[in-house]
């Protein structure tokens, strides 16, 4: 695995190593030590699973506030996504800049965005599917967001999304939320 480092810090773009021949191929999608060594969160206590039908699905912006805040490591298993990494961390050198990645399928890559940071994504196409590998148990009182859309993050999403759940829009603007 190669840990290649994104706009946020912290955040990484976790790219396998893929070993092909006549049987198939494989691929080490995680190694404990290898995310220790990296300064990473290395147990994940709750993975899930998102399922999008159609092209243009926006999920996010959405992250999970102390005193639990959530590392993530998404992967897409079917499909190909754009997702975003949004840093609400004050003390951090990239407070309130994101990182994007494209993941598919194909390429088996993984986007790790570290605690403190919303979490978000636009599905390019249609029937795709993620897993989350998630470092804290949800906890339904702390889960929070912020609109994907808020000027104050100027989020360049390759199109307007098309599928957004009630929930996502009715979400605030980033000084709204913190009270600003």
């Amino acid at each position: 695995m190669r840990f290649a480092p994104t706009a946020v810090a912290g955040a990484f773009v976790v790219e396998v190593e893929v070993r092909a021949d006549d049987r198939g191929m494989f691929a080490r999608t995680f190694c404990a030590e290898s995310f220790t060594a990296h300064g990473l969160a290395s147990v994940y206590p709750q993975c899930n699973l998102s399922q999008n039908h159609r092209r243009g699905t926006l999920r996010g912006m959405h992250y999970q506030a102390d005193p639990k805040p959530e590392a993530k490591l998404v992967r897409a298993v079917r499909g190909r996504v754009f997702d975003v990494a949004l840093d609400l961390r004050r003390e951090s050198p990239t407070y309130l800049k994101w990182a994007s990645v494209e993941l598919d399928a194909t390429s088996r890559n993984a986007f790790y965005i570290p605690a403190g940071c919303a979490h978000g994504f636009l599905t390019l196409e249609d029937d795709c599917e993620l897993f989350y590998q998630m470092s804290e148990i949800y906890v339904p009182e702390l889960a929070r967001g912020v609109r994907w859309d808020d000027p104050a993050f100027s989020i360049a999403w390759p199109f307007t999304p098309s599928v957004i759940s009630e929930r996502d829009v009715a979400l605030a603007s980033y000084r709204q939320e913190r009270n600003l």
